[in-house]
Formats: structure tokens, C-alpha cells, sequence
């Protein structure tokens, strides 16, 4: 074994005797071990509710939206739609048309929705959307003179809706029109076709119509709220979004998956990183502890550090002692405190021994873990790195020891 690393193992645990500077030690590898296990478990639970919310809103969200710059609906050119169909990284291009209308329905009460007109062959195929009857997704053409509707299950419920019923929509550009021609307004009626569940977050008050009827009821043919594209590789979307507005140009908006729920994403990395930075505070107090002991260990081996130095070591030599001491408590304490917060994170995520206190109407029923390599690294980097910062002080004084002084201190 390498002389200075004997050297500073035995000035860190003592075989004969139990020390104040050995148990000062055990209590910083114990800080640093708790430390930096609760790190990775809570940056797991983090990441794993990141991770289920994320994948709640993009069962719905496209990997990219394109919108006016103006924000106004647009028209689409031809040549403008057949050059995104054929960039190799886009699978499917939806374009579609949002507004909102009142739904009437003869016996229920009046509601206001949104309406949403798509294309019925590449908009259920991009998002995950359950239809009862299971045709009812591809069948909102017109029918007897009647364009079909898809309306949500909770609308459904809420205004006492059947499959074959027929409602009446009205836009405010149909009002709009009516005051400006003195007649009465224009209602446009719609046969239910079926029905959908999404998740809670986005079902509300939506109804799906086939893209043409959309326009038709707001009063604006041909033209698009917007356009969603789903990429082959939806994890590329961020890194493909520049070279999309690029070459789009100025005149329309490019948003990834992250841009169309920024608030939200920004706020749960947000909350993440500030319970890093609070939790770091454990490991933080354990290094105090390392300074300290160490501190003691300088003193009580002032004389021994003297005879070393007496012996030929060089005060390089002593330094690198007391840092290899701090190096040691790092690496007992990020290992063993990975060690346990990898086995638990792995366990939770396994079993779900830590259940969700009132889950049983939630879609999950324990806490939710996602473990990162990126951040279970950068949780040891950086507990290593402050108990070595810890012994560096120490380091240095041990090293200012002058032989002589060393003896005649005793």
C-alpha cells in the first residue's frame, strides 16, 4: 500500500482506541452516506413525476405545432405542405382548426366548447385518443346530409348525450354575421358519431369535427389554426424545431412539445433543483464535520507530522496525506450513499412499496421513479468534491509545520 495512504487510514480510524477524531469521522461518512442517498431518491421521484406528466401531455400534444406569427389563421399552401411531407424526419403532418362555439341540445343545457376541426386519417393517428365505438374516429364525414361530431366523454355526460343524437353549434363569427345581415343566427347541426376519453388534463369540453365543418362553422374556409407534425423520433423534436423555423421563415411559429407546456415543464424543474440545492445542505453540514475532524487530526499529530518531515517527506507529501483522507471519507460515503439510494429508487420503482396517499381515483398508486445516470453522477461528483474541498484547508496547515516548532510544541 502506498506509504501516504497507510499514513492517513490510520490517522482516520484508530484500531486500538476509540477517538473523538474517529467518531467526528464516522459521523461525517454517516452525513455524507444519508446525504447523498436522499439526493438520489428524491431527484428520482423528481424525475419520475417529470416523466408522468410528460408522458400525460404529449398523449395528446404533437412533437412539434406550427402556427402564424400573427396569430391569426392562415392558408396552407399546397407546396408548402408536400415540402414538409417530405423531410425524411417528419412522419405525419395534421393540420386542423380550433375555435370555440355553444353546443345546443334539444333537453339539456346549453354549453360553451371548443371545437376542433382535423383530419380524421392523420390526427387520430398521432394522438391517443380512445373512441367508443372504435370506427367513430374516422366516420365525422357528412352522412345523410349530416356532418358527424366527436364529443368527449365527460361532455357526454354533462349535457346528457347519446350516440345518433343531433346538437346544434353556433360560433361567434355565425352570431357576428347574423347582426351584421339582420337575420337570425346561423346554427350549424352536427349528429353524434360517439365518443372519446383523453386524459383529464385535456378532455374538458372538446369536440372533434371533421377539418372542412370546422372551417364552415367559423366562417373560414380553408384556412388552419395550425398544423401538427409527428416526427419519427419524437426525442428529436427540440433539436429539430430550429431547422424547421429556418426554413419556414418568419412568417410562422415553430413550438416543441416543451414550448406548448413550458410554464408547466419550467415549474417541476424548478421544484427539482431547488430540493437538490436544499437537500445538499445535509452533505454540506457533513463536510463541516470533516473540516472539523480533520482540523483535530492536524493538532494532534502536530508532532508526528514534524518527525515525517524530520524523515525527508516534503510538505507536498503531508498534503497529499490530509487530502487523501478527505478523498477516503468522499468515497465511503458517495458509495455507500449510492449505493443504498440506487438499491431503495430501484426498489420503488420495481415494487411501489411507498404508495400515493388517496390514489385509488389517480391513474398511479405509488410514488413514480425514474433514475438518471446524468444526475445520480453529478449527486457523487459532487459530494466527492466537497469533502475533498473540506480537506484541503486542513491540508495546508498540516503542510505549514515546521519540524522544529513541531517538537517543541510538545
Amino acid at each position: 500500500m502506498n506509504p501516504n495512504r497507510r499514513i492517513a487510514l490510520r490517522y482516520l480510524f484508530s484500531r486500538h482506541q476509540v477517538t473523538l477524531v474517529g467518531t467526528l469521522t464516522l459521523i461525517s461518512v454517516a452525513g455524507v452516506t444519508i446525504g447523498t442517498a436522499l439526493l438520489i431518491i428524491i431527484l428520482s421521484v423528481f424525475n419520475g413525476f417529470f416523466d408522468l406528466i410528460q408522458g400525460l401531455l404529449r398523449s395528446y400534444d404533437p412533437d412539434i405545432r406550427i402556427e402564424s406569427a400573427s396569430g391569426s389563421p392562415f392558408v396552407l399552401p399546397d407546396s408548402t405542405r408536400n415540402r414538409l411531407e417530405s423531410i425524411p424526419e417528419i412522419r405525419l403532418v395534421s393540420p386542423y382548426f380550433e375555435g370555440k362555439a355553444l353546443l345546443g341540445h334539444r333537453g339539456g343545457r346549453d354549453k360553451v366548447v371548443i371545437v376542433r376541426g382535423v383530419e380524421t386519417s392523420t390526427f387520430f393517428s398521432m394522438t391517443d385518443v380512445d373512441t367508443e365505438p372504435a370506427e367513430a374516429s374516422t366516420d365525422l364525414g357528412v352522412r345523410n346530409r349530416m356532418p358527424g361530431v366527436l364529443v368527449g366523454d365527460q361532455l357526454r355526460s354533462s349535457v346528457n348525450l347519446g350516440i345518433g343524437d343531433r346538437i346544434t353549434l353556433l360560433s361567434a363569427a355565425g352570431v357576428q354575421r347574423s347582426l351584421t345581415t339582420f337575420s337570425g343566427p346561423r346554427q350549424l347541426a352536427f349528429d353524434v358519431r360517439g365518443y372519446f376519453r383523453l386524459q383529464p388534463l385535456f378532455e374538458g369540453s372538446i369536440a372533434f369535427v371533421q377539418l372542412e365543418a370546422a372551417q364552415h362553422l367559423f366562417l373560414q374556409r380553408g384556412r388552419l389554426t395550425g398544423i401538427d407534425l409527428s416526427l419519427t423520433d419524437p426525442d428529436e423534436a427540440i433539436a429539430f424545431a430550429p431547422r424547421l423555423r429556418e426554413s419556414l421563415g418568419e412568417a410562422f411559429v415553430v413550438l416543441t412539445w416543451y414550448d406548448l407546456q413550458q410554464n408547466l415543464y419550467d415549474v417541476m424543474n424548478l421544484e427539482k433543483w431547488v430540493a437538490y440545492f436544499i437537500l445538499m445542505l445535509i452533505v454540506i453540514v457533513a463536510v463541516l464535520n470533516i473540516l472539523g475532524s480533520m482540523t483535530m487530526i492536524v493538532i494532534q499529530k502536530r508532532r508526528d507530522i514534524g518527525a515525517l518531515l524530520a524523515m525527508g517527506y516534503t510538505a507536498r507529501h503531508i498534503r497529499r496525506i490530509f487530502l487523501t483522507q478527505g478523498v477516503v471519507i468522499g468515497l465511503i460515503g458517495c458509495g455507500l450513499g449510492g449505493t443504498l439510494g440506487l438499491l431503495l429508487s430501484w426498489g420503488q420503482q420495481t415494487h411501489g412499496w411507498v404508495k400515493l396517499a388517496g390514489a385509488e381515483s389517480f391513474i398511479i398508486h405509488a410514488y413514480p421513479v425514474a433514475i438518471q445516470a446524468g444526475d445520480v453522477g453529478m449527486v457523487l461528483l459532487t459530494s466527492l468534491s466537497l469533502c475533498v474541498a473540506a480537506s484541503a484547508w486542513p491540508a495546508s496547515v498540516a503542510a505549514a509545520v515546521q519540524p522544529a516548532d513541531a517538537v517543541r510544541s510538545e
